[in-house]
């Protein structure tokens, strides 16, 4: 039996307007929240960010205002792309524990270190911020979420793995190996360090479900199990992993994720060298890695909707359809198309992925402009 839980992540959350992450369904989110702590979870991940700066709240509603205090965990991020100056950090975390209604935080982490959010983080003294929250009660534990290479992950933690608990960094099977999210090298640095590991993105965003055919197959004659069961398994079966964090954004999700954990079977070498296999399979098929996380949405000067038009682009390269280029008329009907990127490189920084966005919108337009 492995010690790692689910961790429900308040990312993806089910909305009323798919096209307004403002617009959380409370009533299917309560649902979510009544059922996962039903099942003997209690770890809740959410942002400053997240649904337009309303899944704070939303988090209260759901769960603050009906469950005491001791009976859940929550962790919150510090949005280094906000701070200014040192005062900025208070000034944040209080506004977020208001929005949640604690006093504080189970885990509180510094959103989006990478190698350009590094030097913002340090120029606000937000490390020091957390080590002195610790200090004072307001988080019982410390750390960062991680979006960059190992080389930059390794140099943070030669500097501050002293003084913090937790790392959350994205790792699924297709990225372990993968040149650009180093998941694999990510996982070791922070092993290396006796870290604890938070895992984001273990069905990355929900593209590991949406795959061509010819891999459902093989999924499929390989065993009963589904894909994102084996993605949080994967997950779940690392050194020193405690949180495998899902973005849940249906009742029906929710059942099957906590399935997976609450009889948890822990990958074999076997099972290893075939999930490595699919990530070969995968990366075939996918003209676009993209996750879906929406953070280059907000850096984008034209409200270009960029994850919409990178998944039609991908279906498109998987199997072409009139009904592709229809759908990319409806969205760019009220929404900037594609072509309208004026090359800024303002989302490039902040994109998970580490992708050039830009020259990926000029195949988009194309192919469908």
């Amino acid at each position: 039996m492995n010690d790692t839980i689910l961790g429900f992540g308040a990312m993806r959350l089910p909305q009323i307007d798919p096209n307004d992450p403002g617009t959380i369904e409370m009533d299917e989110f309560t649902r979510m929240v009544d059922y996962y702590m039903e099942q003997g979870f209690d770890y809740f991940d959410t942002s400053y960010a997240y649904h337009d700066e309303k899944s704070e709240n939303a988090l209260k509603k759901a769960l603050v205002e009906r469950y005491p205090r001791e009976s859940y965990r929550i962790a919150d991020k510090i949005p280094t792309w906000l701070l200014t100056k040192e005062s900025d950090n208070d000034d944040l975390v209080n506004e977020m524990l208001e929005r949640l209604g604690i006093d504080y935080f189970d885990v509180l982490l510094i959103h989006n270190i990478n190698k350009v959010f590094i030097n913002v983080a340090e120029s606000a003294k937000s490390f020091e911020y957390i080590q002195k929250a610790k200090e004072e009660g307001k988080a019982l534990k410390i750390g960062f979420s991680f979006h960059d290479k190992a080389d930059v992950l390794e140099e943070v933690l030669e500097k501050y793995s002293d003084i913090i608990d937790v790392v959350q960094i994205q790792l699924n099977f297709m990225d372990w190996h993968d040149q650009r999210i180093q998941s694999k090298k990510l996982h070791d640095l922070c092993v290396k360090y006796d870290l604890e590991i938070i895992v984001m993105e273990p069905i990355k965003g929900g593209t590991l479900v949406n795959v061509d055919d010819s891999v459902k197959n093989q999924f499929d004659e390989y065993s009963d199990a589904s894909i994102p069961e084996w993605s949080l398994r994967f997950a779940g079966s690392q050194e020193n992993v405690s949180i495998v964090l899902s973005g849940i954004n249906s009742l029906e999700q929710m059942k099957e994720n906590c399935e997976t954990f609450k009889d948890f079977k822990n990958i074999d070498k076997d099972e290893h060298r075939f999930l490595m296999k699919m990530a070969r399979e995968i990366k075939k098929t996918m003209a676009i890695d993209c996750s879906f996380c929406n953070y280059c949405i907000k850096e984008c000067e034209m409200g270009i909707p960029i994850p919409d038009l990178f998944n039609l682009y991908n279906s498109e390269k998987l199997h072409s359809l009139v009904a592709n280029h229809a759908n990319y008329g409806i969205i760019t009907a009220t929404a900037a198309p594609a072509s309208s990127c004026t090359l800024c490189g303002s989302c490039v920084d902040i994109c998970t992925q580490q992708l050039d966005i830009p020259e990926l919108l000029v195949d988009v337009a194309d192919l469908f402009e």
